[in-house]
């Protein structure tokens, strides 16, 4: 199996974030493989631990008085904590856990595959996020507004590099411990 780069994929049917594509919400989905068992705990904590995810969180404490650590990272990572920075736990289980901040969600998943004939233990880690429309003041029908839509594309770019830093966070963890 050829281990690939943060990509666009289709959500899971078993994925907590499919409730809100369901529900008519925007939702997306990216992932990216790794060598071995990568938990989804280690995966959370990789995540909101690159460099990138710090100045975002960097961003919340001096713009939304939203502090956090390291620490507090590796506590909500592992099921310690029910909320770090903005976000707040709505559903967790061993392979995922789908986090909340307003009309937002943003969801992780980490699952292993068996690459194939002698092919050695991959694990599948997938990131996405949801935006809960509100409904118009006009209409009243759902919508996700003006900045959602010209922020998208953005959107779209920044999940995928989050992604792929925290497979290359976790990719140099295991590299540190081969030495």
């Amino acid at each position: 199996m050829k281990l690939s780069g943060a990509r666009s994929c289709e959500i899971p049917e078993n994925a907590f974030l499919r409730r809100y594509r369901e529900r008519g919400s925007y939702a997306d989905c990216y992932v990216a493989e790794v060598e071995g068992a990568v938990s989804q705990a280690a995966f959370v904590h990789a995540f909101y631990t690159t460099t990138l995810f710090k100045v975002e969180r960097l961003l919340l404490k001096w713009f939304a008085s939203r502090p956090s650590t390291d620490q507090e990272a590796k506590e909500f990572a592992a099921g310690s904590k029910a909320s770090f920075a903005a976000w707040r736990v709505e559903d967790r289980d061993a392979g995922q856990l789908l986090v909340s901040a307003g009309r937002t969600r943003s969801w992780f998943m980490a699952s292993p595959v068996n690459g194939g004939a002698g092919d050695a233990l991959v694990t599948r880690l997938f990131f996405g996020s949801a935006v809960l429309a509100r409904p118009s003041r006009k209409s009243g029908k759902p919508e996700l507004g003006l900045a959602f839509h010209a922020l998208l594309g953005f959107h779209r770019l920044y999940s995928r590099a989050l992604l792929q830093a925290a497979v290359s966070r976790l990719r140099a963890g295991r590299n540190a411990v081969a030495r």
